[in-house]
This record gives C-alpha cells, sequence and structure tokens, in this order.
C-alpha cells in the first residue's frame, strides 16, 4: 500500500507484487474539504486509512516522506495528515516504510530528476494500466507502492545473496 499524504487530498496505491511483476489491486484519493475543522479532516483521513488497511490487508504501507523546497506553508498541515496515517499504520500493526520523492524516482525511472509525466507513463506500463492513473495523487500513491516493492525485493534478494555466501 503505497501513501501519498496530504491534508486535502491523500493519495492511495495497493498493488500486489510477485519478484518484478506487479498487478494492480486499487488506487484513488481521500479527500477533505477545506471549510471543515482541522480535526474533523484529520479524523476523516484516520478512518479512510484505517478502512483501506481493514479492506485491503496490506502487508506494508509506504508513505512518501515530506519534502518541501518551495511552500513550506503546506509543511504543517501535511506533517499532521502524515500524523494521522503513521499512527492508523501503528494501530493496525502494519510494516512501515518511507520515501523521499528522489528514491520514489530512481526506482520508477531510474532518474532521480525524472518529471511527473514519466513517473505516470512509468507506472502506467508496470501496472499494465491502459490510462495513466488519475488524479496526480494516486499516481503518486500507486509510484510509493511500486518503491517499495522494488526496495524490498533487492533487500530480500541482497540478504539471501548474503546468507548463501555465510553457508
Amino acid at each position: 500500500m503505497g501513501i501519498d499524504p496530504g491534508i486535502a487530498i491523500t493519495g492511495y496505491g495497493i498493488i500486489e507484487a510477485e519478484h518484478s511483476r506487479y498487478r494492480l489491486v486499487d488506487y484513488g484519493c481521500i479527500r477533505t474539504a477545506p471549510r471543515i475543522p482541522l480535526q474533523q479532516r484529520l479524523l476523516k483521513l484516520h478512518q479512510g486509512i484505517s478502512m483501506l488497511i481493514d479492506q485491503f490487508s496490506p502487508d506494508y504501507m509506504a508513505v512518501e516522506q515530506l519534502f518541501f523546497n518551495r511552500n513550506t506553508t503546506t509543511a504543517i498541515p501535511v506533517g499532521q495528515a502524515r500524523g494521522v496515517i503513521l499512527l492508523a499504520a501503528a494501530e493496525h500493526q502494519l510494516a512501515l516504510a518511507e520515501y523521499t520523492p528522489l528514491q520514489v524516482k530512481q526506482a520508477i525511472v531510474g532518474y532521480g530528476r525524472a518529471e511527473k509525466t514519466q513517473i505516470q507513463f512509468m507506472v502506467m506500463r508496470l501496472l499494465k494500466m491502459k490510462n495513466i492513473p488519475k488524479p496526480d495523487d494516486a499516481a503518486d500513491a500507486l509510484a510509493i507502492a511500486i518503491s517499495h516493492a522494488h526496495f524490498y525485493s533487492t533487500r530480500q534478494l541482497h540478504d539471501n545473496q548474503g546468507r548463501e555466501q555465510e553457508n
């Protein structure tokens, strides 16, 4: 399960991965209205993430780390959104991984300065989708899920090779 956190829109993407093969399970967004109080927005986000975890029973949750190079005024609300997302993962005893945007770009495209359109195209190709997933937040969440599957399988391969060398 990949999560692209946000207070107004949180993207989610759920995939199944076996080695370097990926299968799309579900994707979408949890939206909160700016007119409702912040605590209600955070509650709705927490409930939405918890519902997805209950429905799909993922093995892992991968969340994008906070990165703000321009608009730092959104850092606090996004940080609060991340907090309730991480809380939902902890409540469900779900293994958690966090990735920077650079790591996601490298895993998906092989280039840390890749454009958003390149990432979306590769997500579409890797998941054998007919169209680029929309909205962008959901496409980003799918990219985060694929990145975790990639890094996880690479770690497993490395760990297995290390065990073979020990024997």
